[in-house]
């Protein structure tokens, strides 16, 4: 018994004969063409666009207009960063993102980049962030800091760490970002998922994830 399949990818026409290779190969185009690409739209976590919720000097939260009724949730402590998203500071303040940050010295780009499906509801965040690395010293033995994209998925279900790309190792690192966004954000699992590293590994990808080298 032999089986076939005809379908177009990337404007190229494809082929298969056989049962088996129309098991594996048009299961595996389902699975791709079901990781529906997305679209941007841009927020920014600039001063005029946030509402400060807390501030003891060392520490502070900043509530910033998001995308539609979404809010994002900038925390600060002791010059380290994390960013959540929920319908309320509250609420985001409770996602498992709100606790994910990194070792070095951080901080985030005011730029927030949304990925929504064809339904206008976004799915991930994608924003810049810089971590300080202290074995690369500058002037005045100050140490320079490296960029890394952080996809982060959004509700429905937890709000969470989804991929990170490395942006000096990468050339194409915001086209990298968004495929990640597209093809994990959707079905990670925060709980057992292990965070996607996109692209090339690098100094930025290194200092976050030091247990993966």
């Amino acid at each position: 018994m032999t089986a076939s399949c005809q379908f177009n990818v990337i404007g190229r026409a494809a082929h298969c004969l056989g049962a088996a290779a129309f098991i594996v190969i048009c299961s595996h185009i389902g699975r791709a063409v079901a990781a529906e690409p997305g679209h941007s739209v841009y927020t920014a976590t600039r001063a005029k666009n946030c509402r400060e919720i807390r501030n003891d000097q060392i520490s502070s939260d900043e509530a910033c207009k998001g995308l539609g009724d979404l809010i994002v949730l900038r925390q600060i402590d002791d010059d380290r960063e994390t960013i959540s998203v929920g319908n309320s500071a509250k609420a985001a303040a409770a996602e498992p993102a709100a606790a994910q940050g990194f070792v070095q010295f951080n901080s985030t780009d005011n730029t927030v980049e949304w990925r929504s499906g064809a339904d206008d509801k976004p799915f991930a965040i994608i924003q810049r962030w810089h971590i300080t690395d202290y074995e690369d010293l500058g002037a005045n033995d100050r140490p320079r800091s490296v960029a890394m994209l952080v996809v982060t998925r959004l509700a429905p279900g937890p709000v969470c760490h989804v991929a990170y790309v490395d942006v000096a190792a990468n050339t194409n690192a915001n086209a990298l970002a968004q495929h990640a966004a597209d093809d994990w954000a959707r079905s990670f699992d925060c709980k057992k998922d292990t965070i996607h590293v996109g692209g090339q590994r690098g100094r930025a990808v290194d200092l976050a994830l030091p247990e993966k080298r």
